[in-house]
């Protein structure tokens, strides 16, 4: 199955074509790097160049995988839209996955908190477990956190984050931390399509952005008397 896979999140992003298999095999073809701000103009000619340098055509990917959130609200806008587009002129299905479930992907057993920095003096923060590297961990929940509360809830777990701010904060309150890097839209390809396979996918329709924080925009509306 040719899946393709979109992340753009973040101050960076990118896009990922991957050759998915029986079981987890899932080979990424290649990985093309977005530079932010300008995601809008780069992202439809950027997977037209990506499909012909592979020899295919759009109507040949058969799933997309997009990167939800958490993350820049313009950023995942402009993803997200690009990926609905696309599925609902070719048919096909979208796995959406979370930022917080892809890093936490990368973590060995038992609970811990993926982290990611949320600016502001917040944190991203997914509650975790895992049974095992042949299982997928389980997200128990997603929330913003202050940097008080992270340590707080971690105290006696571990926290698994590729911020550096977040890894030594963490290390400073004596918490076990696991540095790891950012997952990017070949991550996001491969746990797209495990959702793939187990049916956990969405419609364009139904698609939605998962930001965790609100917008400025709700939060002033609320404030109006």
């Amino acid at each position: 199955m040719l899946i393709l896979a979109a992340d753009t999140s973040g101050k960076f992003g990118s896009i990922a074509l991957a050759q998915c298999g029986p079981a987890d095999d899932c080979r990424v073809l290649e990985v093309v790097p977005l530079t932010g701000g300008t995601f809008s103009a780069q992202l439809v000619p950027q997977i037209a160049a990506l499909l012909q340098k592979h020899g295919f055509k759009k109507e040949d990917i058969e799933a997309l995988a997009v990167a939800s959130g958490p993350g820049s609200f313009t950023g995942l806008r402009v993803g997200l839209a690009a990926i609905k587009a696309l599925a609902e002129v070719l048919g096909k299905p979208i796995a959406a996955v979370s930022l917080l479930e892809a890093l936490a992907a990368a973590a060995e057993t038992g609970k811990f908190f993926a982290a990611l920095d949320a600016g502001r003096g917040e944190i991203y923060v997914a509650e975790c477990e895992r049974q095992g590297r042949a299982k997928p961990p389980v997200v128990l929940s997603e929330r913003l956190l202050t940097k008080e509360e992270l340590i707080s809830a971690a105290r006696d777990s571990m926290v698994i984050t590729p911020d550096k701010s977040i890894a030594a904060l963490a290390t400073t309150a004596g918490v076990r931390v696991q540095e790891v890097e950012r997952p990017g839209s070949d991550a996001i390809a491969r746990i797209g399509w495990g959702k793939i396979q187990t049916r956990q996918i969405s419609s364009p329709e139904a698609l939605d952005a998962n930001y965790i924080r609100r917008s400025d925009a709700e939060i002033f509306a609320k404030m109006k008397p």
